[in-house]
């Protein structure tokens, strides 16, 4: 951690920053299941797996991240229960701990077992796997509340003080999770010989357009709460927004977020944007990436700033820190692109087991 420039003030960084973020992507791939399975759409059941895939390569990122701002890895084994202290039901860490990990198996074998049953060329058996589908929707809903809740429970850091923040979490992550998997699928409609529908693109892109709307007014409440009121518990939102004695750092990294939040709302109520897919992708990464900022440098690092004795510490992400990052985001890609790889063989039905050469 010494390579690293956080430092006693400043204890949560970039590294906390993005598994914030990546557990709402996770969170997010349960956009694709609630049509197929509680609206029946028969659209989305073909692609449903893509954001199943999406989850379970975002969950993984969400574990390395933590596993790195450990700072000492192998201590890790203070978490076993039975083996070290886990401080289970009282500690929220440790209901993160159990919400990721559950999170992560539901989808595995979810995933799982209909690509298995497809390989083998049978009928999916209800009982094996729509049970677990809908817990996999509580599930998606209560990795990120939970994650809110760590912050929020945290009396030291007004900032994360509010009732709306686990809303915003949910919605921010029903953002994040459609614009990746939109962009998933023009990619793979192109450039395989998986065919996607219109349909599951329009329903997403629904999705979309309410969502950025509403955690733009979410945001906007918040900074209405926060400024207009007063009081030295809103110095943490004022350092963020414009800057505090002179420090200023993170100051460009929220107006960013919110100008690529609001240019792509603006984009995503175009016409005839379907057709447009060049204008649909650019709207979905400015989506991706507003969010990326605002709950990760625009949430995480001001929470700190000033501390709890009133004294501005700056942080600004090391090289170190930024080169690990990109390994792990990396990683996901590789292992996202890699299950897609073996899932659209299968879905396609040139990879089953009668079609396998013997």
């Amino acid at each position: 951690m010494a390579v690293t420039h956080m430092s006693d003030h400043v204890s949560w960084g970039l590294y906390i920053a993005n598994f914030t973020f990546v557990v709402g992507v996770a969170a997010g791939g349960v956009m694709m299941v609630i049509p197929a399975y509680i609206y029946r759409d028969r659209d989305m059941h073909e692609v449903v797996i893509f954001g199943e895939l999406l989850a379970i390569a975002a969950i993984i990122m969400a574990m390395l991240f933590v596993t790195v701002d450990l700072g000492r890895p192998d201590r890790f084994w203070h978490l076993i229960p039975g083996i070290g202290q886990f401080n289970w039901p009282l500690s929220m860490l440790s209901w993160d701990v159990l919400v990721l990990n559950g999170y992560l198996l539901l989808n595995l074998h979810i995933c799982g077992y209909l690509l298995y049953m497809r390989f083998l060329g049978r009928e999916p058996k209800n009982a094996w796997y729509v049970p677990f589908v809908f817990v996999s929707i509580v599930w998606a809903i209560s990795i990120h509340t939970v994650t809110a809740f760590l912050y929020a429970g945290l009396g030291g850091r007004p900032l994360w003080n509010s009732a709306l923040l686990a809303p915003r979490f949910l919605v921010s992550a029903f953002i994040a999770g459609p614009a990746f998997l939109i962009v998933t699928l023009t990619i793979v409609g192109k450039l395989t010989e998986y065919q996607i529908a219109k349909g599951p693109l329009k329903t997403l892109l629904s999705i979309l357009r309410v969502t950025v709307v509403i955690n733009l007014f979410m945001v906007c409440s918040e900074l209405f709460t926060e400024l207009y009121t007063g009081g030295a518990h809103t110095a943490s939102a004022r350092y963020l927004f414009f800057g505090l004695h002179g420090h200023s750092q993170l100051v460009p990294w929220i107006w960013s977020a919110i100008a690529f939040n609001v240019i792509a709302a603006i984009m995503l109520f175009q016409s005839r944007l379907m057709e447009r897919r060049g204008w649909l992708i650019a709207a979905c990464v400015l989506c991706f990436a507003g969010v990326w900022i605002e709950k990760g440098m625009g949430l995480i690092v001001p929470g700190f700033i000033p501390s709890a004795l009133h004294e501005i510490v700056e942080y600004q992400p090391s090289l170190v820190e930024w080169k690990i990052t990109a390994g792990i985001w990396a990683l996901g890609f590789l292992i996202y692109t890699a299950a897609i790889k073996v899932a659209i063989p299968v879905l396609t039905g040139k990879h089953t087991l009668k079609a396998r050469p013997r």
